[in-house]
């Protein structure tokens, strides 16, 4: 699954999942583009990719705003003068019920995980169209072009106090299986990830941090909780070659909990 000399943008790329799909693909000799809005988190990023032998540049990007993309791209191009692959991470949530949620918790949520996404391909596939039909930066190997969206288990299932966040997530699936087929013909495939419960630094900062360790682990087939960097490996496999002939499709890393029968389980271990 090489990815050698291969350009990838990664949005959200400061932390968490975001952070350990950029650092995968350094890992494996690929040019990586730290994009993040957090400029102290995003330069971190960059710091510590560089430290382990990698290659990175970070690139200030509010993913909901058009000049920011334009000027990421142009960013990426200027260094590095392809883009092979796209890593749609960047997220946000906002956790009331449903009577508390005002106009702007819905917009900024819709902005940043759902017109984020399109905005974001919408620039670089054009960019990866015009490399395809000039032939002249296409990847040597590794897949071809690729753009892989993080979604979420909450695009299937949720809780009453994710509204905007899952509403955005499964639109972001819907996004996935339309962009896929829109750039089937020009052979740029289009993926999705659907994590379930990760150790990432949201998951560590919330309240009662021990306890929903059990409750997650508890529901959870697999027992446990998942990390980043398996996350990572998937995002690193559907860019590669192996995943030639998978476009629309999302992958569930959610260590079993949507084929879990619910009612049995709330039965079985007392939840």
């Amino acid at each position: 699954m090489a990815h050698s000399d291969r350009v990838v943008i990664v949005t959200g790329a400061g932390r968490g999942i975001g952070l350990a799909c950029a650092r995968h693909f350094a890992r494996h000799n690929a040019r990586v583009i730290v994009a993040d809005v957090d400029e102290e988190t995003g330069r971190s990023a960059c710091e510590d990719i560089t430290a382990n032998g990698g290659e990175a540049l970070f690139v200030r990007a509010d993913v909901g705003e058009r000049l920011h993309i334009h000027n990421m791209v142009a960013a990426t191009l200027e260094a590095y003068g392809r883009i092979d692959v796209l890593i749609n991470n960047a997220a946000i949530r906002a956790n009331q019920d449903f009577f508390s949620i005002t106009d702007d918790d819905w917009d900024q949520v819709m902005r940043v995980n759902l017109r984020g996404p399109f905005l974001t391909s919408q620039a670089v596939a054009k960019q990866m169209i015009t490399q395809i039909e000039g032939d002249e930066t296409a990847p040597s190997e590794g897949g071809g072009y690729s753009i892989v969206n993080i979604s979420s288990v909450d695009a299937i299932m949720t809780r009453a106090d994710q509204i905007p966040f899952a509403v955005s997530k499964g639109g972001l699936n819907q996004l996935t299986k339309v962009l896929a087929l829109s750039l089937a013909p020009h052979g740029i495939r289009v993926n999705a990830i659907g994590p379930g419960s990760i150790m990432t630094e949201g998951f560590r900062g919330e309240s009662g941090e021990a306890e929903r360790r059990k409750t997650v682990a508890a529901r959870t087939p697999l027992g446990r909780i998942g990390s980043p960097d398996e996350v990572a490996g998937i995002a690193y496999f559907l860019a590669s070659d192996e995943a030639g002939y998978i476009t629309g499709q999302c992958i569930y890393a959610d260590g079993g909990r949507l084929i879990q029968d619910y009612s049995a389980n709330k039965k079985g271990r007392g939840e």
